[in-house]
């Protein structure tokens, strides 16, 4: 099975946009046909950008209780992760290594993000780098 690790970016996505390709993605995950795996972090900072990106809150309608549960339900579905290598100075945005490492400790064969900074790199460590659409491609051509 794919082991797979989402950005904050795709979880706010699929969060926002219910029917989009990041939710897809995840909705992939959440019917077990690719192994997803979290960190607190991710979680963290996508929790964070949902409550407090006013250009979101009011662009679309949802509750902080939404947040919550949609942030609760990704730390129980999910593979959650602690430990990782160090990785430092590879993105051009340092928080974004932080994210490389995780995809290193889940043992990933993909980091799917929408992050021009991951994109950039293309592949990590035997890691490929691809937006959700480009995945979704992927698993359609390897899903029965």
């Amino acid at each position: 099975m794919l082991r797979i690790i989402l950005d904050s970016a795709v979880f706010v996505s699929a969060f926002l946009a219910p029917t989009g390709a990041a939710a897809r993605v995840l909705d992939h995950a959440l019917a077990d046909e690719v192994h997803l795996a979290v960190s607190p972090e991710i979680i963290a900072e996508t929790r964070r950008v949902l409550l407090t990106y006013e250009r979101l809150r009011r662009r679309y309608t949802y509750t902080d209780e939404d947040v919550e549960g949609f942030s609760a339900k990704l730390s129980q579905a999910f593979t959650l992760l602690t430990a990782f290598p160090p990785v430092s100075g590879v993105c051009r945005d340092p928080n974004d290594d932080m994210v490389l490492a995780c995809a290193v400790a889940a043992g990933a064969a993909y980091l799917v993000t929408r992050d021009k900074d991951l994109l950039v790199l293309q592949h990590y460590e035997g890691i490929a780098i691809v937006t959700p659409e480009a995945f979704l491609t992927l698993l359609r051509s390897t899903l029965p």
